[in-house]
């Protein structure tokens, strides 16, 4: 291809971008000056259709995990694809969903031996909001309907998801939102002095900032009404606001809760599940037992879209047998080719021990990352795994943060597309105080680390001239 035909090419697919592309999340604004086109992935690397090479150190939106161009996942879609494209599992089944059923319910923890299939993690979240409802309404409790999650936390679009997801700027132009939704402190541990805890959160006092952070959970069912709320939501490493990582005793302690009260635990891990946290389920790293799993993302490393959830026998039992059903469904759950890929991208997942390598490079990333704390401008580095979120602040001494002004000639007028020229695909991210987001394809280590490191340490020291 010559370089006056791929020129052609790049301003005729800008042109129809512009005409008709909806991109989402995004201000539409953007396409009047074109839009990054990507057009190849290989391993951790992507390129544009300009032909520039950069590292993904997002895996995509944290689903990559095995990387890019992984032939034999696309060569099991298409040999699933001529044999059977397509058939729902709205009371049929096939092989795939069968078998890839029976393999997540092998990973998952304790007695979660049931699969619901959607094909995202949104859906996921959904199905497991009406379940829960459902669930107490066949124990003969109709007002458990309630739902607690953390603030700044995210967990979807879909109505019902939004209720649950804990960012109001998200949510008011969709208002009224289903009714049920209720927020909580998460467990920022550089921000809990600000949330009201007592102490030296990542120091000393992380136990105790782990007991407060969960017992706020306890004091809003007793607000509501332990009578009234059916569930609660948490990823085990919250996303938004830049990776929380849980304290220590905070998932024991919110279990006891959840069991002295009647309130189910959902571990949200469309994130982190798959090896992001180093386990194929993140509650096993932290070891806690969840009512119900939601999970999609890394389950096909993308290579076809998945969501399931993930369901406790206990909350199974109503259903087994008898007339009742569960009247929700999505057309393309459980659908053969993402099924059958999702098995061959686990067959990875083992075979080449994705798990075992984060778990043995996660402290290896984080102290590359940690170096940039000598830059003024980083406040803080967390997060667990291959999943880590740099605090940008304005004053280290104070933790001053950046005015919403501030954080959106930071962010959107200078780092996303600084970030991006020099050749890092990552996410700066002000959903919350102001972040930079981390999570590249587990196949990684050291040297990618280091030229991680290298490039956002170039591109956060002119920020800091530019403020």
């Amino acid at each position: 291809m010559t370089d006056t035909t791929t020129t052609l090419n790049e301003a005729a697919l800008q042109q129809k971008a512009k005409d008709h592309l909806w991109m989402h999340f995004s201000r539409q604004s953007t396409m009047e000056n074109g839009v990054p086109i990507i057009v190849k992935g290989e391993g951790h690397h992507i390129w544009d259709s300009k032909g520039k090479q950069y590292i993904d150190g997002l895996s995509g939106l944290f689903v990559v995990a095995a990387g890019h161009g992984r032939r034999r996942l696309a060569e099991v879609a298409a040999k699933q694809a001529e044999e059977l494209a397509f058939f729902p599992i709205w009371s049929y089944a096939h092989p795939a969903a069968i078998e890839l059923a029976d393999r997540l319910a092998d990973y998952a923890p304790g007695d979660l031996n049931r699969v619901f299939f959607s094909t995202g993690g949104g859906e996921a979240v959904e199905t497991a909001f009406k379940l829960a409802k459902y669930y107490w309404k066949l124990q003969g409790r109709p007002t458990k309907h309630k739902v607690i999650s953390r603030s700044v936390a995210y967990h979807g679009t879909p109505q019902g998801a939004l209720a649950i997801t804990g960012i109001p700027a998200m949510k008011e132009m969709f208002e009224p939102i289903t009714p049920g939704g209720f927020r909580v402190p998460n467990t920022n541990a550089y921000r809990a002095n600000e949330m009201g805890f007592v102490g030296d959160a990542q120091g000393a006092d992380a136990e105790a900032f782990g007991l407060w952070a969960a017992n706020r959970i306890e004091e809003m069912i007793l607000f509501e009404g332990p009578e009234t709320v059916a569930a609660v939501f948490l990823e085990p490493v919250q996303n938004s606001g830049g990776c929380f990582p849980p304290p220590p005793s905070y998932f024991r302690r919110v279990r006891e809760i959840c069991d002295q009260y009647d309130v189910l635990l959902v571990s949200d891990e469309v994130i982190c599940a798959f090896g992001r946290i180093g386990h194929m389920f993140a509650a096993d790293a932290y070891g806690f037992q969840p009512d119900m799993i939601t999970c999609a993302k890394a389950m096909t490393s993308g290579y076809s879209p998945i969501g399931a959830t993930i369901i406790s026998d206990r909350i199974y039992e109503p259903f087994r047998t008898g007339n009742t059903s569960f009247y929700h469904g999505y057309t393309f759950g459980g659908h053969p080719v993402s099924a059958a890929v999702a098995l061959e991208n686990l067959d990875i997942f083992e075979e080449e021990g994705l798990n075992e390598n984060v778990r043995q490079n996660s402290p290896l990333f984080r102290a590359a990352l940690e170096r940039l704390t000598d830059l003024p401008i980083v406040g803080d580095v967390r997060g667990d795994g291959y999943f880590f979120g740099i605090e940008l602040v304005k004053d280290k001494a104070t933790k001053e943060t950046f005015d919403d002004d501030e954080s959106e000639r930071l962010l959107r007028g200078f780092l996303s597309k600084a970030l991006y020229d020099a050749g890092l695909y990552c996410r700066a991210d002000d959903r919350g105080d102001p972040v930079i987001q981390l999570a590249p394809p587990l196949t990684i280590g050291p040297k990618e680390f280091d030229e991680i490191e290298g490039i956002l340490r170039g591109v956060l020291t002119e920020a800091w001239t530019r403020l």
